[in-house]
This record gives C-alpha cells, sequence and structure tokens, in this order.
C-alpha cells in the first residue's frame, strides 16, 4: 500500500505494532511499536491524505515520491518479516518492490479513470480508502 499512500503503510504497521498485533520487540525495528512512532507516522500520513488532493502535490511516480514510497515500503516489509520472524533483508526488498509496482499501478489506474471523466477528487478518496483498508487487512493477516 506503500506505493499508494508513502505513509499511510507505515502509520497501520506502527499502530498495530503498538497495538501487539505485530510483535517487533527484540528486532531492530522494535521502535515502530513506539507511541512516538505511531503519532509521527500518522500525522504525517493524515498530511499526505490532505495533500494529495491538492493541484501543486507532484506525480507518485517522479523521483522523490517514488524514492519515498521505496523506502517506505521496504521499512514495512521488513516489519511484516521481523514479525513473523523472517529475515528483514527479503522484506525489505520485496516491501519495495511491491511499493514499485504500486505506485505505477495506482497512477495508471487513477490516470485511466480521469480519462474517462471521473474527477480525480473521486477517485483519490476511494484510493484513500483503499490504501488504508487494505493496510490493515495485510497487517491483520
Amino acid at each position: 500500500m506503500a506505493g499508494l499512500r508513502s505513509l499511510t503503510a507505515p502509520a497501520v504497521v506502527a499502530l498495530t505494532a503498538y497495538l501487539g498485533w505485530l510483535n517487533l520487540k527484540g528486532s531492530p525495528l522494535a521502535f515502530m511499536g513506539s507511541l512516538p512512532a505511531v503519532i509521527i507516522f500518522s500525522v504525517l500520513a493524515i498530511a499526505e491524505l490532505i495533500g494529495d488532493k491538492l493541484p501543486t502535490t507532484p506525480k507518485r511516480t517522479a523521483l522523490a515520491p517514488l524514492l519515498a514510497r521505496i523506502v517506505s515500503g521496504g521499512l514495512c516489509g521488513a516489519c511484516l518479516c521481523a514479525s513473523g520472524g523472517q529475515a528483514l533483508s527479503l522484506g525489505a526488498i520485496l516491501g519495495g518492490i511491491g511499493a514499485l509496482i504500486g505506485a505505477f499501478c495506482g497512477y495508471e489506474i487513477r490516470r485511466q479513470l480521469t480519462s474517462l471523466g471521473l474527477k480525480d477528487f473521486v477517485f483519490a478518496i476511494g484510493e484513500d480508502i483503499i490504501a488504508i483498508g487494505l493496510a490493515f487487512f495485510i497487517v491483520a493477516r
């Protein structure tokens, strides 16, 4: 989900780690389960959800936003692997790749829908709901 919203995924990971859904204790990523991480990532995610609707927001496929998504996806993938007792590096690689794919697929789907006459704002709200819902669904599994 980091490909759709770069900060929603780590906000969900931080919250679920804080609530004990993900066990990150004893891993280098244990900080993700702290209250400060939950607050910081949640505030940043909310700001991103608002900022995404602004006309001046760069495309998610531009270099800086794309790199942020890859890093965010890598962090979240590493957290999921740490919680499952798997290699952090594997999770980071798979999470980064997933974010890269999600960024381009999300961009293309949004572009196609807006070309059909659907207002971009409407799709952006739907994309927010999908990103949040799927992030919780994935972490809960």
